[in-house]
């Protein structure tokens, strides 16, 4: 086997359910490309199986922060995206909401104040307009 296709072990922890399973893992992880997972051991439920081969695969990631708001009653509103983005396109997204202007309040929970890397930014916080 060449040394980049030397299978690496880690050990995980499950985020899925309130068990947090400790799963270890075998996989193959090449640079520019989704790693394969060849084993795993330690899942309680089926729910890990799932999550350490997304893990290993296809890393996504909910991303929360804030963007600030002119005319409300507070200086910013929370917002994070609707659904998980893969790992690499994290900074693409940071990129977008750093480059959004102050939002104009009213702002209201679950409103969309842009959209980045093909997934919605929502707030979640409501700001008043003051």
């Amino acid at each position: 086997m060449e040394a980049s296709r030397a299978p690496s072990k880690g050990e995980f922890i499950c985020v899925t359910c309130p068990n947090g399973c400790p799963i270890e893992a075998e996989y193959i992880r090449e640079p520019g490309k989704p790693g394969t997972l060849l084993s795993f051991t330690g899942n309680k439920c089926p729910k890990g199986e799932a999550w350490v081969r997304q893990e290993i695969e296809n890393p996504m990631r909910t991303i929360a922060t804030s963007i600030p708001v002119t005319g409300g009653s507070f200086l910013n509103t929370s917002v994070r995206t609707k659904s998980a983005v893969p790992l690499g396109e994290v900074f693409e997204v940071m990129k977008a909401v750093r480059a959004t202007p102050p939002l104009q309040a009213p702002v209201k929970i679950g409103q969309v104040v842009l959209r980045a890397a093909g997934v919605d930014v929502i707030a979640t916080r409501n700001v008043a307009k003051i």
